[in-house]
């Protein structure tokens, strides 16, 4: 039994490490390589931290539903044992959700841009250890296909 919920909390984990994206600036998808994009000219007027949801794609409720089930399914005996294991499997589902959803949060910033035509714009995107973005300085906003990134 040991063995079964060691090789779903494992799985459950590799999935999930799977599922988290980098948001930042510095990061590219497969399919942004070699895309044209557009580059407006600006200056950070603000700077302010906030936090990316994490995602909620349904890995983590199903992982956690199995393993709960499963568990469940080891106390007592007969229909003592059947309810144990649905009530295994929906309180697992539920921490498996909200398990997944924390496990894939990240922290973000949202950038405040006067562009050099005078006007504003304002872009959130994960936090990146390499680059610390202040007011006063010199950027780029890179877009593709309605998605923006700002770069030093």
């Amino acid at each position: 039994m040991k063995y079964i919920m060691t090789c779903i909390v494992s799985g459950l984990l590799t999935v999930l490490t799977g599922c988290v994206s980098n948001l930042s600036g510095e990061s590219y998808s497969r399919n942004e390589v070699r895309q044209l994009q557009t580059v407006k000219m600006g200056t950070i007027i603000d700077v302010r931290p906030v936090q990316i949801e994490g995602t909620k794609s349904g890995v983590g409720a199903i992982a956690g539903a199995a393993a709960g089930g499963i568990a469940g399914s080891t106390v007592g005996g007969g229909r003592g044992s059947d309810i144990a294991a649905i009530a295994g499997a929906v309180a697992g589902g539920l921490i498996g959700g909200k398990a997944e959803e924390a496990y894939t949060r990240s922290q973000g910033v949202q950038l405040t841009v006067e562009l050099y035509d005078g006007s504003y714009v304002s872009v959130v995107q994960q936090v990146s250890p390499n680059v610390h973005f202040q007011p006063g300085d010199r950027v780029r906003i890179l877009t593709q296909n309605g998605t923006s990134r700002v770069v030093k």
